[in-house]
């Protein structure tokens, strides 16, 4: 996994995610999951997965750090905090 900084602050995680069917289907079973209701799924790892990862970036975050802002909320469409729970 990794996790990309700018500026002092965390913007993006990521990794490689499993693609080897057997592996994936022992950390199934590891976690107690029925693998039955993934077969659909699980075909894909079996004939064939390559090797991929993902990652996710707060855009809020980044945001905030490019208009030096102080708080993320500034900077949040629709902030949350103690008073505010609706849009």
């Amino acid at each position: 996994s990794f996790d990309l900084l700018f500026k002092g602050m965390e913007i993006t995680t990521g990794g490689q995610r499993i693609h080897d069917y057997t592996e994936l289907v022992k950390k199934m079973e590891a976690r107690g999951m029925d693998y039955d209701s993934f077969t659909n799924y699980l075909m894909i790892f079996k004939y064939g997965m390559p090797p991929h990862g993902g990652l996710g970036i707060g855009l809020e975050r980044l945001t905030m750090k490019l208009l030096n802002e102080q708080n993320v909320r500034e900077t949040t469409m629709f902030p949350r905090d103690v008073t505010r729970l609706e849009p």
